[in-house]
């Protein structure tokens, strides 16, 4: 599969804009935000809303398309079977049509675009960036599992209107990357249609935006059989005004100020019987594939804070870069290395880690928008970025000595809202442990 470097016209445009709302939306608010945690970012949010609206329009249509080619397919499969429709004779298909070939020839560069965007605003204040109005990780997992009709009810939502949020809850006190451990549970009552939601979830990104301050949803994993492990593991849309539905904590933060993480209580929340995302049949083996399934959610949204961690990083680096230069230490790229001062070898270095974490990033999401598997190189992307935005922002505020340090400038906002991206989405030694079983071939157990 061929990447290609140059970015189309469509896109270069989009940055752009975006970085226009960056440089003059978000910097002038992000020191203010910093200091007064939970205090929305109402100019950012408002700028950015019909742009997400349309972004959510394009992400409903194509999901349902692929849902319904899915669902063709298992009817193609059904007809073309051995022992059904044509008695296992092959129906010929007809050859695809010229616009068809044509766009096959064009595969879709939607993925690329975002991670360019999130990279943009992210440059610009992480944590206004993650009060997006928009789907976000719960919109992300309905879409990848979700029925045309579960994304029409649920998702239409974020299309029109004022400001909504979506988000997903997974984290508990007991069960942070140990996701088999979830004591979250799901009850069928069959007497009402209703699935019954009891346990505690903590560290939901954009929680409370979505649950109390808007019409928006949460996407909860429960468990519907705990002897099952991860096959009992099922995902619930949790829309706000849910009774038993209680916002218990909002986290207080070393980063990502802006944004607001909370901690969920359910306690006897009912929803409808068709809020799970997948099938409900517990089913274990090659045959569990609403775990797998959803799960492949994060293939998509690690790139995604993969570039969220970029843009941190070269905020951090071009902002000591360019002052340094002011101080007449600039970097020597015609030098060799034993020539340089050590501070320009780490301004080198610095530069280095950006770039091979974009580029490891690029090759994830050039993966996900031809539709291909990325699962390694997603988690590849993730754990280089989340390393790299750390020593990247530390060494700036380091190099900048006092400068670094003072609230005056953002580089010590930087490193604190950087430490995040190497935690969640899949903490770094999580995502190592992914890129091992999948480079040695090694299951969860061997690797253990």
């Amino acid at each position: 599969m061929a990447i290609e470097f140059k970015l189309p016209e469509t896109i270069e445009k989009q940055i752009r804009g975006v970085q226009l709302v960056a440089e003059n939306v978000m910097r002038p608010e992000s020191r203010r935000l910093d200091d007064n945690e939970h205090e929305r970012p109402v100019r950012f949010v408002s700028v950015m809303l019909p742009q997400m609206q349309e972004m959510e329009r394009g992400n409903i249509a194509a999901a349902k398309a692929r849902a319904a080619a899915k669902k063709a397919a298992v009817m193609a499969e059904k007809v073309n079977g051995n022992g059904n429709g044509h008695g296992g004779i092959a129906v010929a298909e007809p050859p695809p049509a010229a616009d068809a070939v044509e766009k096959e020839k064009k595969p879709s560069v939607a993925t690329l675009m975002l991670v360019h965007v999130i990279e943009a605003l992210s440059w610009g204040d992480a944590g206004q960036y993650l009060c997006l109005p928009a789907g976000m990780l719960g919109g992300a997992a309905i879409n990848a599992v979700g029925t045309p009709e579960q994304i029409d009810r649920f998702l239409t939502r974020f299309t029109e209107g004022e400001p909504k949020w979506g988000a997903m809850a997974m984290t508990e006190p007991q069960a942070g990357s140990d996701t088999g451990n979830i004591q979250t549970t799901a009850t069928f009552d069959a007497k009402t249609n209703e699935w019954v939601l009891n346990g505690q979830k903590i560290f939901c990104t954009s929680g409370k935006l979505a649950l109390e301050e808007s019409n928006g949803l949460v996407v909860v994993w429960a468990t519907i059989d705990k002897k099952a492990g991860r096959a009992g593991m099922k995902p619930f849309v949790v829309e706000a005004g849910t009774p038993g539905v209680i916002i218990a904590k909002v986290e207080e933060k070393l980063g990502i100020r802006a944004s607001d993480t909370a901690t969920i209580i359910f306690d006897n929340a009912r929803i409808p019987a068709d809020n799970i995302l997948g099938d409900a049949e517990v089913k274990t083996g090659e045959g569990n594939k609403g775990f797998k399934g959803a799960m492949k959610t994060f293939d998509t949204t690690r790139p995604i804070v993969a570039a969220s961690a970029i843009g941190i990083g070269r905020a951090a680096f071009e902002f000591t870069r360019d002052t340094l230069a002011k101080e007449g230490i600039r970097m020597e790229y015609g030098k060799p290395r034993h020539k340089l001062t050590s501070v320009q070898v780490d301004l080198l270095e610095m530069e280095a880690q950006l770039k091979a974490a974009w580029l490891l990033t690029l090759k994830a999401t050039a993966l996900l928008d031809a539709k291909e598997e990325n699962k390694l190189e997603s988690s590849m992307a993730k754990v280089k970025a989340g390393k790299a935005v750390t020593q990247i922002t530390q060494k700036a505020v380091e190099l900048l000595g006092p400068l670094g340090y003072s609230t005056e400038f953002l580089v010590e906002k930087w490193m604190r809202d950087g430490k995040i991206n190497d935690i969640y989405e899949g903490t770094g030694q999580v995502n190592t442990l992914v890129v091992a079983r999948e480079i040695l071939g090694y299951t969860r157990n061997e690797l253990k």
